[in-house]
């Protein structure tokens, strides 16, 4: 029999629509303590205590005082001013996106380093089943595409698109394809909001790849795909769906004489255990607290995603259509 792992006595900072969805996972996970959390708004930390069956904190150093780890979950703006405090009093921190900012990411990373703590960026994507199942099949990826479409939502708008939504492809990207970015293009316009609200990115790597990244939160319906080419094929992934398939040349398929795609294409059904992703996520951060893993999207991951994210912010000021705008 499997020996239980040592529950950590962990926290949830942010009880909104993701916060809630940490709470409830937590409450469930082997090896996880959840102890409460705490969100500045009362009437809301009062129903989801309720509806949880879980402790809602009076104030944050109250939770702070019970606990050794913490999932930040409040909005982007605030992750500094709450992480920042989180690390300074030696507890492990899980943060949503690392922060909105390149000097305040560099802080939490620091201080996360100089004190020998824990820091998992909360990019959940790489825990997507439809990546898990490509992940056997990757191989060099030389040109990507994403779309990620969302309607319209209040949540996120405090921040541009590039930020609330296309940082996730940016992180998954620049994990697969593991070269140095080189040049950047991007466009992208404010809809219904003051910030960029939908916008395309080219980046081009070191090593010849080239990813064309899309991201709206003005779109009709919702939208989460990944195509990859390779030199042995294709993928194409529903990260919304959780599957995808691989079209994968045939060995020897040079010489075939065919004069179908069919004859020198076989199809991979890619498939991988069902699992909830952000479940995942919490998971492999409470094995990383206890000394059993590795920290998956590390806090230097995050940064490098924030850095590439503000590379792109930069090419859409910059681009003829911003020029444009009044």
């Amino acid at each position: 029999m499997k020996p239980r792992s040592r529950p950590v006595r962990v926290g949830v900072v942010g009880a909104g629509a993701l916060g809630f969805h940490h709470i409830r996972l937590l409450k469930k996970i082997d090896g996880a303590d959840l102890v409460g959390f705490y969100d500045h708004n009362g009437a809301r930390s009062a129903e989801v205590a309720k509806e949880l069956e879980t402790t809602a904190f009076p104030s944050l150093e109250a939770l702070l005082d019970r606990v050794e780890a913490v999932t930040v979950v409040v909005p982007t703006p605030a992750h500094v001013e709450v992480g920042l405090p989180v690390l300074e009093r030696g507890l492990h921190a899980l943060v949503e996106k690392l922060a909105d900012a390149l000097p305040g990411a560099e802080q939490l990373v620091h201080t996360a380093r100089e004190r020998g703590l824990c820091l998992q960026v909360g990019h959940v994507e790489r825990f997507n089943r439809a990546v898990r199942a490509a992940a056997p099949y990757l191989e060099e990826p030389r040109f990507l595409q994403t779309e990620r479409l969302a309607p319209f939502q209040p949540r996120g708008t405090d921040v541009a698109v590039i930020l609330d939504l296309m940082i996730h492809d940016l992180d998954l990207i620049q994990e697969l394809v593991r070269s140095e970015v080189g040049e950047v293009r991007a466009t992208g316009v404010p809809i219904l909001t003051p910030h960029v609200d939908i916008a395309n990115a080219r980046v081009e790597f070191a090593n010849g790849a080239v990813a064309i990244i899309t991201a709206s939160r003005v779109s009709r319906e919702r939208t989460r795909k990944l195509r990859i080419f390779q030199p042995t094929g294709y993928f194409s992934l529903d990260l919304a769906q959780g599957n995808g398939h691989f079209y994968r040349l045939k060995s020897g398929w040079q010489g075939f004489g065919a004069t179908r795609m069919e004859d020198i294409v076989e199809h991979v059904k890619l498939e991988a255990p069902e699992a909830e992703p952000l479940k995942l996520e919490l998971e492999s951060f409470l094995r990383a607290v206890r000394g059993d893993g590795d920290v998956v999207v590390t806090g230097a991951a995050g940064l490098q995603a924030l850095t590439l994210a503000y590379r792109v912010a930069d090419a859409i000021s910059a681009s003829p259509l911003a020029a444009a705008r009044p």
